[in-house]
């Protein structure tokens, strides 16, 4: 499937619907109900919910708002990376494999509905939130890190290192140089920018915290 458009709407479609499995198997909309229910009254958790049922519509524009800005960008990069090293390729070939590369991230949501249906079968609204499939945040665990670290833990997780993988072996390939080259192109292009993205994320968390 070469078409970006199609490749575009069918992981619209699969991220709604992993997304939809997710908060109906792991009943989230209960457990924020019970969490909440520790801290405000009875006829403050009815206006919520009557709010957010109003507003349960936005969460499905907002899936392919979100997809396209983060491929768009990510693929902008990478033409970028590989423009400074004299590789010629066209955008629209990074953006279609970026799409493709982007199923990987299905993959964290399923892992999650397994563990807390089958392994932490006793968990909280919080648990849930802060938790980041296969992540070193996992691993040490979130209630012994400060909340401004919190992100840089998440992001570094197995999901990531693969996605890596994948575009480094993809461009090595498309540019007929090999995978070693390619991940040098991610690591400066995509690779930067994220970890300029985790520094002020993490800068801004620590002052609004």
């Amino acid at each position: 499937m070469r078409n970006p458009i199609i490749l575009f709407v069918v992981l619209c479609i699969a991220a709604i619907l992993f997304t939809t499995f997710h908060q109906n198997i792991l009943d989230l909309k209960a457990l924020e109900i019970q969490s909440l229910s520790k801290s405000i009254s009875q006829k403050q958790i009815d206006k919520f919910i009557t709010s957010s049922q109003s507003k349960e519509y936005l969460n499905y524009i907002f899936v392919p708002i979100n997809i396209i800005t983060k491929v768009t960008i990510i693929a902008l990069f990478l033409f970028f990376g590989c423009f400074l090293v004299d590789l010629k390729i066209k955008f629209k070939q990074i953006l279609t494999f970026c799409i493709k590369a982007e199923f990987i991230f299905l993959l964290p949501v399923l892992y999650e509905i397994i563990y807390f249906k089958f392994i932490q079968t006793n968990h909280t609204y919080s648990d849930i939130q802060n938790f980041s499939s296969l992540s070193v945040l996992n691993a040490i665990g979130y209630k012994n890190v400060e909340n401004w670290f919190f992100y840089p833990l998440q992001t570094l997780n197995l999901f990531e290192l693969i996605y890596w993988l994948v575009l480094a072996c993809y461009i090595g390939k498309i540019t007929e140089t090999n995978s070693k080259r390619g991940l040098l192109i991610v690591a400066s292009s995509y690779g930067s920018a994220l970890l300029l993205w985790v520094t002020v994320t993490m800068f801004l968390t620590l002052n609004y915290s």
